[in-house]
């Protein structure tokens, strides 16, 4: 009885082993020009995250909408309320969100058209 067992799980673990080293080893995936347009909401939505985290820090809206702009939509503030609506509905963190407001309440007032006078 024991030795049933132990072949089952030594047949079980051969099997694991076996695909690991077919996806690893012999026919990986192979990601080529991939960009966070093509992920899922959820994944959007902490993309947005990260971008405003950044924009916390650095304060650069300029840099904030060019990696917005990775999403494919032709509005960042869109992008960015559509990732707060998101965010609101799978409970994230209160503080994340306000993180996400705040990039969207800054660019609602950004003008792209606007310069940028150096002291």
């Amino acid at each position: 009885m024991m030795s049933r067992w132990i072949r089952f799980l030594l047949v079980m673990l051969l099997g694991a082993a076996a695909g690991l080293f077919y996806g690893w080893q012999l026919n990986p995936v192979q990601y080529v020009d991939t960009t966070p347009d093509l992920l899922g909401d959820d994944y959007k939505t902490d993309y947005v995250l990260m971008v405003a985290e950044a924009y916390s820090v650095e304060g650069d809206l300029e840099m904030a909408v060019r990696r917005l702009a990775l999403l494919g939509d032709k509005n960042p503030a869109e992008s960015v309320r559509a990732a707060v609506l998101f965010a609101e509905g799978i409970g994230y963190y209160d503080f994340d969100i306000g993180t996400m407001r705040t990039l969207a309440a800054d660019l609602q007032l950004w003008n792209p058209g606007a310069e940028v006078s150096s002291p």
